[in-house]
């Protein structure tokens, strides 16, 4: 095998345009993708916008614990929520979070039960990001309940006191599945990681070899590990995929099995989950399309990847909209005067340029994707993407403070101001977020090396 140098990366001969449908640019070998991924950590200068972000990054995060250093020692009084509106930012934002994560999962579990290659070089990523968005989520339900260092209550576990969670209550419904979408996500990425794991560790020098090694687990590429390795994958895809429709079903019957207009439809569970993904696969093209660039990624993350996740993206945002106009028709519908009112609150009430809003981020921004060339546009599917992340959040917001701002009763109605803290916290955990994905693009292989390897040396057609 002829020696590489590492400092300048892999050589590759010219690109030969052979379909434009591939998954893997048909120019590498098994020993170019390796180097080309591993050496995104180990060897290839690292680009000038890493630094640049994470830095950002890291400021930012100073905002979170700054934000909940002052809400434990003062309450959540320096919170906007108040009476009506209880909850504000605080679920918002947890909910937004969950759903971000979703694209990991369906990645990663569902695509991989379906046998779909395209998934092999944004599967890692996006499982990344599904760990970290759910540590962003976790966040605020813990600090919410006021005494974030008793959030063991919420756990069965046996006491003298003979306390128990309230098993009728949605939201203990959400630390059960939380808490289980969160074990099978980390078990799921770091059970692929390791042999890759291994790679790194017999490529790597210093004392990152000696990381690597310990995270590898002994693993040395024998039959026997493999066999075991596609029983985990296949067993863990298996628990993973119903968690995909389970959790935010669960995080939707926060809001379904309440009693107040909005809130009380038997539509929330498919609408959540649809607008999870609909978020998640935003989220991952907002990451993946600039570190594609930046890390010249283009060989394993074509055109084709970028297509197939607009595609995904548009469908669930079609079921989105439909959800929406399934809400307008039910008010009518129904003959409810309470729901009626509460959709006249949304079209023309306070907050009304946040619901109009979230039809035209939601809605209105994503019917360019009817287009082929828009959904292999790098430039549009960045700026479609942003519009979807923040139409997400925008829904989140209507449904939940614009929801319980005006109750029953006009003289208990309301107004929802989020403070500088809500802000502050909010911000913070995008800064934590961001903070995190860097350091794993830059510590671990972003891309499954072993998986990519799969499809070296395969005619273009077979990749349909």
């Amino acid at each position: 095998m002829a020696a590489h140098d590492h400092s300048l990366g892999p050589v590759l001969p010219p690109v030969k345009i052979e379909h434009a449908d591939v998954v893997l640019v048909q120019r590498h070998s098994n020993t170019t993708v390796t180097d080309k991924i591993a050496g995104v950590v180990l060897w290839s200068p690292t680009p000038k916008q890493w630094f640049v972000i994470i830095a950002i990054a890291f400021m930012v995060l100073q905002l979170l614990p700054f934000s909940l250093g002052n809400l434990v020692v003062q309450g959540i009084g320096l919170w906007g929520i108040n009476s009506p509106v209880g909850w504000g930012f605080d679920i918002i934002n947890f909910v937004w979070w969950i759903g971000i994560g979703h694209a990991g999962t369906l990645i990663s579990a569902v695509l991989l039960l379906f046998r779909q290659e395209w998934r092999m070089a944004i599967a890692r990523f996006a499982e990344a990001m599904t760990i970290f968005a759910v540590m962003c989520a976790g966040l605020y339900p813990v600090f919410h309940t006021g005494r974030p260092w008793l959030a063991y209550w919420l756990l069965p576990y046996p006491n003298t006191m003979a306390l128990w969670p309230q098993p009728r209550s949605p939201l203990v419904w959400d630390v059960f599945a939380v808490s289980t979408y969160a074990t099978v996500s980390i078990l799921f990425w770091y059970v692929g990681l390791i042999p890759d794991l291994a790679t790194m560790r017999d490529r790597a020098k210093g004392f990152g070899k000696y990381i690597y090694g310990f995270l590898a687990l002994g693993w040395r590429g024998s039959a026997k590990h493999w066999h075991r390795y596609e029983t985990a994958s296949l067993l863990l895809a298996g628990l993973s995929t119903p968690l995909v429709l389970s959790v935010h079903s669960i995080v939707s019957f926060d809001f379904a099995t309440g009693l107040i207009p909005g809130w009380h439809t038997t539509v929330f569970p498919p609408y959540f989950v649809a607008g999870a993904v609909f978020a998640g696969f935003a989220m991952v093209l907002t990451l993946a399309i600039p570190v594609r660039k930046w890390y010249g990624l283009e060989d394993f993350i074509t055109d084709r990847h970028l297509e197939n996740m607009a595609k995904v993206m548009f469908a669930t945002g079609m079921i989105v909209c439909y959800g929406y106009f399934l809400e307008v028709f039910m008010a009518w519908y129904s003959g409810n005067e309470y729901e009626w009112a509460m959709l006249m609150n949304r079209v023309k009430g306070p907050y009304a340029a946040m619901y109009w809003a979230l039809w035209i981020c939601n809605g209105l921004s994503i019917q360019i994707l009817w287009f082929k060339w828009a959904r292999r546009s790098t430039t549009v599917l960045f700026i479609v993407s942003q519009f979807v992340s923040v139409g997400m959040w925008l829904e989140r917001f209507v449904i939940i403070p614009m929801s319980i701002h005006r109750d029953f009763i006009p003289a208990s109605w309301g107004m929802y101001y989020p403070t500088v803290f809500d802000w502050g916290t909010f911000i913070g955990s995008m800064g934590f977020f961001t903070f995190l994905m860097f350091l794993f693009i830059r510590g671990l292989p972003m891309i499954s090396m072993f998986e990519i390897r799969t499809l070296v040396k395969r005619p273009a057609e077979a990749n349909h």
